[in-house]
């Protein structure tokens, strides 16, 4: 999400003094007993609602839990779908606490007040902010907790608090006394929360800043983790849905007659699908049987009224409304534009992305009379809890949404509609109509998953750009045309000004000194969109770069220092770190290998500076990506060996949308990918090595998780100039029309 909303600075300030409309209260006990530290947060945000007093919390809702057997339990309030919140969180908390590192485990936080994200007021995980967001929230519980268990020491030794130090899950004293933690907790449940508490200085930081293996790595590499489509309930019935081809078609009629006749299919009914549609529901005793139930249906389908986007049409449309002026975003003097000596003029064209996350979505539904519990890997449990409310028709503290570890997401997950969310609670409402009932888990195939809908916008940009005789910019008029991914969502008031998406803007400009003209075109479609990894950047961190790149050229200038010399110094951290890159490649001293090149890109999304500069050749008309050197500036690492991981599998996934195949398009309104045979996606055989380099910083940290995808396209098609002289305009990339 936009910085704009995040006050850092109030996240960063030290617990001394209160909680700044912050508070910690005590949850009720464990049964086995135990210390139990909760944590509320009134409305001091733009989606908080309103409250007075703090919420009473209770165990399961609690972020810390102390057991007697001295394992110390994180509640983790996102969710882990790879991205290491179930480590460095718990890393957070387990600093403050002075923990014993091999007794601390993370728990993943059902939907609850209690976890709401402390600066979007709601609870999700977006915009790279866990770490950033709850950087200075579970430091204070942990810091709180110690104090508790420091204060219960002393009062069985008869001493001062001030007298006991931790160390490593244990407390000890001024004759040597020593405690573990899991002998006092009972003791520490029965004070009073201290109302305030100092934090560590970062220079005694014991796990701060120092690589953590990830506490899901065992499971997940032996297969023992269970994902969201791993669970499932006794007796739970599978269902798979045919959802209409065209976006809101409807079922005109259907013939389930062979969908019956095969073995394990229990039924079949009509539901209510996404964007105003409806589909047809196969229920049966397994995944298999429902499949081929509904391989074996025959719809038909209405589309009246429901407009068919074509992707070759759609383009046209968009590069002529390229042409046209639209809502402003940036406004400057355009006047040196026509006389200036030398010019740029092109066009860039983006196509539709899907998440494909290597897990499809999937949700399992109990829904009773009075009660409905829902176990799905949500993004957005604020959001889904709310949804599962409205249609299931019950209250919400008769609704428990569970949340799962993931297999990915990239915003598939983070759905303000909640579509897949919704669509189950409605198949299991059906099963239940029919006198059956019982359980449901729905799950997507990937073909479904594919054709499903949310993508990553289409975008055309059209650049103009004057630069004097020595490659000089002097003015640079620019037009972005795409959908909003923004509009009609909760965040439209605060994301959309004077009919500009703020996410279709973002990565424009800065940091580089420039004379830019900016305005937006946001037509509507009939297509599904949504935030994928890194957002707006995904788009015009490429075109930026590459113009930057291209605009050196024509001032016979090295891009790296034509690019420091638009930064300025203003920009410390850009150029932080892209001197790291080029440090840490050997760019211009060290001799490339024939048929090489350099490719230089450097970007800053959700508060993060990566640089790259990549060794590119071109074979035979293909472009390949031998090695990778990044440049992270993310302030404090917390995990360094998590920041090295998303930064590597951010720089394969942009990899990715630069091969050929790596576009959804639609023709007549159907989509025409179903699965990775006619959708790209980067495969093993593609990673180039990945060395990064992280700037050293003690300032709060940034966001990572998005960060490390940005600057790689343009970096690598920067490379295959230097290579083939071809700009390379679109991705995927395609030298033959460039």
């Amino acid at each position: 999400m936009r910085k704009e909303w995040i006050d850092q600075a109030a996240l960063a300030r030290p617990a001394q003094g209160g909680m700044s409309r912050r508070s910690f209260i005590k949850a009720g006990t464990l049964a086995t007993g135990g210390l139990v530290l909760g944590f509320f947060l009134p409305g001091a945000n733009k989606f908080a609602q309103a409250a007075d007093a703090p919420k009473p919390v209770f165990a399961p809702n609690a972020f810390l839990r102390i057991a007697p057997d001295n394992t110390v339990t994180v509640m983790v309030n996102r969710l882990e779908f790879g991205q290491g919140v179930h480590t460095a969180l718990p890393m957070l908390i387990a600093e403050e606490l002075d923990a014993d590192w091999s007794q601390v485990r993370g728990e993943l936080a059902p939907a609850g007040d209690a976890f709401k994200d402390p600066a979007f007021g709601m609870q999700m995980i977006g915009g790279s902010g866990s770490v950033a967001h709850s950087f200075m929230q579970y430091r204070e519980i942990g810091a709180k907790a110690r104090a508790m268990l420091i204060a219960a020491a002393a009062q069985q030794w008869n001493v001062k608090p001030e007298q006991c130090r931790t160390e490593n899950g244990f407390v000890i004293g001024p004759s040597g006394q020593k405690a573990n933690y899991g002998s006092l907790a009972d003791a520490a449940m029965k004070l009073p929360v201290p109302a305030t508490v100092a934090l560590k200085d970062p220079k005694d930081f014991r796990f701060i800043g120092k690589p953590a293996k990830r506490l899901d790595a065992r499971a997940k590499s032996n297969g023992t983790q269970q994902f969201g489509i791993d669970f499932t309930l006794p007796d739970a019935k599978v269902a798979v849905i045919a959802h209409p081809p065209v976006f809101g078609a409807k079922v005109a009629k259907f013939d389930a007659t062979k969908a019956k006749t095969i073995k394990g299919v229990l039924d079949v009914f009509e539901v209510p699908a996404d964007r105003g549609g409806s589909g047809i529901a196969v229920i049966a005793t397994g995944y298999w049987p429902a499949k081929q139930g509904r391989d074996a249906l025959v719809v038909e389908w209405d589309t009246a009224g429901v407009e068919m986007v074509s992707s070759d049409k759609q383009l046209a449309e968009f590069s002529a409304l390229a042409k046209t002026p639209g809502a402003v975003a940036m406004k400057a003097d355009m006047s040196r534009l026509r006389g200036a000596p030398k010019k740029i003029s092109a066009q860039y064209e983006f196509p539709y992305l899907a998440h494909t996350p290597m897990e499809p979505l999937n949700c399992v539904v109990d829904l009773k009379a009075d009660s409905c519990t829902v176990w799905a890997g949500s993004q957005f449990q604020t959001t889904d809890h709310a949804a599962i409310t409205k249609t299931s028709g019950l209250k919400p503290e008769q609704v428990t949404l569970n949340t799962m570890m993931a297999g990915g997401g990239f915003g598939r997950r983070a759905v303000p509609t909640s579509d897949y969310i919704i669509e189950a609670v409605n198949v299991a409402k059906a099963w239940n109509a029919t006198g059956k009932g019982g359980p449901v888990k729905v799950m997507w195939s990937r073909e479904d998953d594919v054709r499903g809908g949310y993508y990553r916008p289409s975008y055309v940009h059209r650049a103009e750009i004057g630069l004097d005789a020595k490659g000089n910019i002097l003015a640079w008029d620019h037009t972005i045309v795409g959908q909003s991914i923004m509009a009609g969502t909760m965040f439209e008031p605060f994301m959309v000004k004077n009919g500009v998406d703020a996410t279709t803007t973002e990565g424009m400009g800065a940091p580089y000194d420039l004379p830019l003209n900016l305005s937006v075109h946001s037509p509507k479609a009939n297509v599904p969109v949504l935030w994928w990894r890194s957002v707006g950047s995904t788009h015009t961190a490429y075109v930026m770069e590459t113009l930057i790149d291209e605009a050196a050229h024509i001032a016979g200038a090295d891009p790296v220092a034509y690019r420091r010399k638009l930064i300025g110094e203003k920009h410390k951290r850009h150029l932080a770190a892209l001197d790291l890159a080029v440090a840490k490649s050997g760019y211009g001293k060290k001799k490339l290998a024939k048929g090489r090149a350099w490719g230089v890109a450097v970007h800053e999304s959700f508060n993060s500076v990566v640089a790259y500069v990549v060794e590119a050749s071109v074979t035979k008309g293909v472009p390949k990506l031998h090695k990778v050197t990044a440049g992270v500036h993310c302030n404090l690492a917390v995990n360094p060996l998590t920041i090295e991981a998303q930064v590597q599998g951010a720089a394969l996934m942009a990899l990715g949308t630069t091969l050929p195949g790596a576009a959804i398009t639609l023709k007549d309104g159907v989509v025409e990918q179903q699965n990775f045979g006619d959708y790209t996606v980067a495969r093993m055989n593609d990673m180039p090595q990945v060395d990064v380099h992280i700037v050293p910083s003690s300032d709060p940290p940034t966001g990572i998780g998005e960060p490390g995808l940005p600057p790689l396209a343009p970096a690598f098609a920067n490379a295959v100039f230097r290579l083939t002289g071809k700009r390379l305009r679109k991705l995927p990339f395609d030298l033959k029309t460039a």
